[in-house]
C-alpha cells in the first residue's frame, strides 16, 4: 500500500527527490545522495508512514502535500475510532454504540449485550486496534467459547487449529478489515494479537492488553468466572453476548446471565445494552430480530397461561 499499485507512489517519491538514489526492497528503503535531501526524505517518509497507519490509505495527493510541507486534506472527523482498510471511518453509528465507546473509556471491564448485528464485536475490536496503534496496550487477546453445534470437534477434519478456526472466523474478519494482511500476520506470529478459544485462557494472567470475550452467552458460570479473573495490570476487558442465541444444553445455565446478576453493582464494571434499534447490518436483519422477539414473547405468554 505504501509503494502504491505498480510502485506508482514510489516512482512519484523518486521524481520529487531527484538528487537521491532510492532503492526499495520489501519493507526496506535504501537511500544515497545529497545529505540535505536525505534528511528531508526521511522526515517525509515517516510522516507518510504515520498517515498510512492512522488512515489506512495514502494517495498521490497526500504524498505531494506531505513532501511539500502542507497539511493533508484528510482530517479525522470527531468520533472516529480507527479507519478500515478501505479508508472508511469506523465509529459509533447509534446512541447505544456511542454508549459502548464512552463506557469503555471510563471502565476497565465492559459488558456489551444485544442482538446480532448491533456492532458489539466489531466496535470492540476497533477499540482494541486503536489501543494497540496508540500504544496504550501491548497486546490484543480475543477469545470465544467453542460451543459444539451439531458437529463434534473430534470428528471435524484437520488439526486442533483447523478444528477451532471456524469458531473464531468472525474475529479474523473484523481484524482483516482494520489491519493490512501482512501486518496482521506478523502481529499474530509475534503474539501481539492472539486469538484463542476460551479453554486456552486457563492459568494465564492477562496484563497490558485489551481482552475481548465474544459470544459470552455460551460460557458456563465456571468458564466466565475463570476468564474474568485472568485480568492483570493495565488491562481492559470487553465481554459481548446475545441472550437470544444461547447454544448451551437446556440444562446448563449461561455464565453471562449469572455474571451480569452478580457484578451489576461493582464499581469499574460497565454494562451496555444494545437493542434492535442499534442494528447496522442489512435492514432485513432488524425485521428478523423483531419477528423472533415477538415470537419468543408470544411463547412465554402461552406458557404462563398454561
Amino acid at each position: 500500500m505504501f509503494y502504491g499499485v505498480g510502485n506508482t507512489h514510489l516512482q512519484m517519491i523518486r521524481s520529487l527527490f531527484p538528487k537521491l538514489r532510492i532503492v526499495a526492497r520489501d519493507n526496506v528503503i535504501r537511500v544515497l545522495g545529497d545529505e540535505e535531501q536525505m534528511a528531508s526524505f526521511e522526515e517525509s517518509v515517516e510522516t507518510m508512514r504515520q498517515h498510512l497507519l492512522h488512515f489506512n490509505s495514502l494517495n498521490e495527493e497526500d504524498i505531494l502535500d506531505i513532501i511539500k510541507g502542507r497539511k493533508t486534506k484528510q482530517k479525522a472527523p470527531d468520533g472516529v475510532i480507527v479507519y478500515s482498510m478501505a479508508g472508511r471511518p469506523i465509529q459509533a453509528r447509534s446512541e447505544n454504540q456511542q454508549r459502548l465507546v464512552d463506557t469503555y473509556k471510563t471502565n476497565d471491564m465492559v459488558f456489551a449485550v444485544g442482538p446480532a448485528g448491533t456492532g458489539k464485536t466489531y466496535l470492540s475490536i476497533a477499540l482494541a486496534v486503536k489501543a494497540l496503534k496508540e500504544k496504550t496496550a501491548k497486546k490484543i487477546i480475543l477469545s470465544r467459547p467453542a460451543v459444539e453445534a451439531g458437529e463434534k470437534l473430534g470428528f471435524l477434519p484437520g488439526d486442533m487449529k483447523e478444528k477451532i478456526d471456524p469458531y473464531l472466523q468472525p474475529l479474523y474478519d473484523a481484524l482483516e478489515d482494520m489491519l493490512p494482511q501482512v501486518k496482521l500476520q506478523d502481529m499474530m506470529e509475534k503474539h501481539i494479537i492472539q486469538i484463542a478459544p476460551l479453554a486456552f485462557m486457563r492459568g494465564r494472567t492477562l496484563s497490558d492488553a485489551v481482552v475481548i470475550l465474544d459470544e459470552a452467552q455460551n460460557t458456563t458460570p465456571a468458564q466466565i468466572r475463570m476468564f474474568l479473573t485472568r485480568m492483570g495490570w493495565n488491562t481492559k476487558m470487553i465481554i459481548t453476548g446475545d441472550m437470544t442465541q444461547i447454544d448451551l444444553p437446556h440444562s446448563q445455565k449461561s455464565g453471562l446471565i449469572e455474571a451480569l446478576h452478580i457484578l451489576s453493582n461493582v464499581k469499574g464494571i460497565g454494562v451496555v445494552n444494545l437493542t434492535g434499534k442499534d442494528i447496522v447490518r442489512h435492514k432485513l436483519v432488524t425485521k428478523i430480530v423483531n419477528a423472533y422477539e415477538a415470537y419468543d414473547k408470544e411463547k412465554q405468554e402461552q406458557k404462563k397461561e398454561s
